[in-house]
């Protein structure tokens, strides 16, 4: 295990141990899907890739790829993106 990867599994132990959520603790990206329609990013460094199909986002030690159809950017900040469309997968490369 890298540091990183070390830093972040002494994050979420203190996290546990205190019973404090553990993605504000460890800085991690918060994620929620609803349904197959809608995706919510809190946590973004920015989208790498766009397309209706695959949409890609930097988070802090991962990329976030969204694939489906007609997906779109329905909004974004500086922090948090939506994305609306069918969504099929979610996938996270490291």
């Amino acid at each position: 295990m890298d540091r990183y990867g070390k830093t972040q599994a002494l994050r979420a132990r203190m996290a546990e141990l205190f019973d404090l959520p553990a993605d504000l603790v460890a800085g991690l990206a918060h994620m929620e899907v609803l349904g197959d329609r809608e995706f919510f990013l809190e946590g973004h460094e920015g989208i790498l890739a766009y397309s209706d199909e695959q949409i890609d986002v930097s988070t802090r030690g991962a990329v976030v790829r969204v694939r489906g159809a007609e997906l779109a950017l329905r909004s974004m900040t500086e922090h948090e993106l939506r994305i609306r469309g069918r969504i099929d997968a979610v996938e996270f490369l490291r």
